[in-house]
């Protein structure tokens, strides 16, 4: 007999494997190449503006409160509500484009984003990708993915956001300034932030986009052309 504790927890069970598809979506091991991007932070470790886990932390934070990565929120939230509307998914596509403040932030989403679309119909298709032709940002494809798939808006917010974080934190350990328990501090001290964005872009609107991180737009500029680079961004 299945007593009402049992349904309780099978309900619960079933909630929290909902989850299961962001895991590996966002995992390194999944083919969109986001190891190869340091998001203009090579540049900032290159001049000195990121040396420590105290700068780093303060570089990340930034961008997830009133950078790039809220604005990334703010889009992957829309795209996630326009998913069966293929004209306004399409229009936020080219909107998200179009806000890539360099040539290397442009080439860093759009080739994540066409990756990312090209293993997912591969392997987890679904009608929502279908209107993502040609060039796509990448919080976009991941968005629309995420609603073809009923994956929850929240669950998915967080953990593009702290797979954004991780991400910045790999790099920072590969170029230096941190070694792998700095960078285990800075994850951790990133939380807050991360769950603060995701519960603003839960219920934000494109009008809400906005950047305040000119240090790391002008250093997304100045890396396309430092001498030495590890990262394509």
């Amino acid at each position: 007999m299945i007593t009402t504790g049992m349904t309780m927890r099978m309900a619960t069970s079933m909630a929290e494997s909902a989850h299961l598809p962001l895991a590996i979506w966002l995992s390194p091991a999944f083919p969109v190449g986001a190891f190869a991007y340091s998001h203009a932070l090579e540049w900032a470790v290159e001049s000195g503006a990121v040396e420590d886990a105290a700068t780093l932390s303060t570089w990340i934070d930034d961008l997830l409160r009133c950078g790039s990565g809220r604005n990334d929120a703010i889009l992957l939230a829309a795209s996630h509500r326009a998913a069966h509307d293929a004209a306004a998914l399409i229009e936020i596509n080219e909107l998200a484009l179009a806000l890539a403040p360099s040539r290397e932030r442009h080439l860093e989403t759009s080739a994540q984003g066409a990756a990312f679309v090209i293993a997912m119909r591969a392997a987890w298709p679904c009608a929502a990708l279908d209107a993502l032709d040609g060039e796509t940002a990448y919080p976009v494809a991941l968005g629309a993915a995420a609603a073809g798939h009923h994956v929850p808006l929240a669950a998915t917010l967080e953990h593009f956001l702290l797979a954004f974080t991780a991400n910045l934190v790999s790099a920072a350990v590969r170029l230096g300034p941190i070694g792998q328990t700095d960078g285990q501090r800075v994850t951790a001290g990133a939380l807050p932030a991360i769950h603060a964005t995701a519960r603003f872009a839960l219920t934000s609107t494109l009008d809400d986009l906005g950047s305040a991180t000119l240090a790391s737009d002008l250093a997304s500029m100045q890396h396309e052309t430092q001498y030495s680079r590890l990262f394509r961004s």
